[in-house]
């Protein structure tokens, strides 16, 4: 029987709809299946870069964290006592305090000290920036030169504060008399000074102090401090006491007078750890710097 035109026309139809589509649907799900299969990250190369982590880290903590003190750990060329290794060649010793230390037992100190490494000097700590007195120091002032120390006072400098005012306040605390060291500037921190204003401002200190106290004060500061920030022909005439720890030897090129070769000094009498320190020098020659008579009396 012959079909109508029309269901020939619907029949070829659903022909074409019914196998070529499917056709079509199947060929783009099958690449859409291969395009979006991630590939695996090879577990060799993972295992590489979690052992280069690992030595990244390792090096960093050592570098940061065990390098700077493992000075402690090693063989003493010399003799050790107060618990560090003792430079060699230098017979003048000496101790720097602040609250820091605590309440100090001057008696226990004086009689249990190494009797190859007496400590002869003491430094104290007396303000700090342009408004704060170390509750320690007058107690400890008084007992160092009581307890026959040769003694001396010291500023930490705040680069926050002015100068002037530093001076001043440090000047109306600090009264020292004769056979005194001079007095001493300790500088750390620059703060948001540039390298030009902080050497300004540590020149303003020290003459203002210089003038009061008719003798150069001492500047303290850390080997690398000094190096890239107070390296500066100014600064030349100024004693300098170099702070650096952990090595055999001071680094340091230019003169200097005294060396703080530690941090972690252990002295009977004391509860906490204390800077060692040296004078590069005999101690008639440690005598000659101090003051030759009480300059801030007369100036009363």
């Amino acid at each position: 029987m012959n079909k109508s035109p029309i269901s020939a026309v619907n029949g070829s139809r659903k022909s074409r709809k019914n196998t070529p589509v499917k056709k079509r649907l199947s060929g783009k799900t099958n690449s859409r299946k291969k395009k979006g299969t991630p590939r695996q990250t090879p577990r060799w190369l993972i295992r590489v870069f979690a052992v280069f982590l690992i030595l990244i880290f390792s090096a960093l903590f050592y570098w940061f964290f065990i390098r700077p003190y493992s000075y402690r750990w090693k063989p003493c060329i010399g003799d050790k006592e107060y618990g560090v290794c003792m430079p060699l060649g230098y017979e003048v010793h000496g101790i720097d305090i602040s609250h820091y230390q605590g309440e100090i037992d001057w008696k226990e100190l004086v009689h249990y000290q190494s009797p190859d490494y007496p400590l002869q000097f003491v430094f104290i700590k007396a303000t700090e920036g342009g408004d704060f007195k170390d509750n320690t120091f007058q107690k400890n002032f008084e007992s160092a030169r009581q307890y026959g120390f040769i003694r001396g006072a010291y500023h930490y400098f705040n680069p926050g504060a002015p100068a002037s005012k530093q001076a001043e306040f440090f000047i109306n605390t600090v009264k020292l008399d004769s056979a005194d060291l001079p007095p001493v500037l300790d500088v750390e921190k620059k703060g948001l000074h540039t390298k030009k204003s902080l050497v300004r401002a540590v020149k303003l200190w020290l003459d203002l102090v210089e003038a009061h106290y008719g003798v150069r004060p001492i500047l303290y500061t850390s080997y690398r401090f000094k190096t890239n920030y107070l390296n500066d022909s100014v600064f030349n005439k100024y004693p300098y006491w170099i702070a650096h720890y952990y090595v055999d030897s001071v680094e340091y090129k230019g003169p200097w007078k005294f060396w703080q070769h530690t941090d972690a000094g252990t002295i009977p009498g004391v509860d906490e750890n204390v800077d060692l320190n040296i004078f590069n020098g005999t101690l008639e020659q440690l005598k000659s710097l101090t003051l030759k008579k009480n300059i801030s009396a007369e100036k009363q």
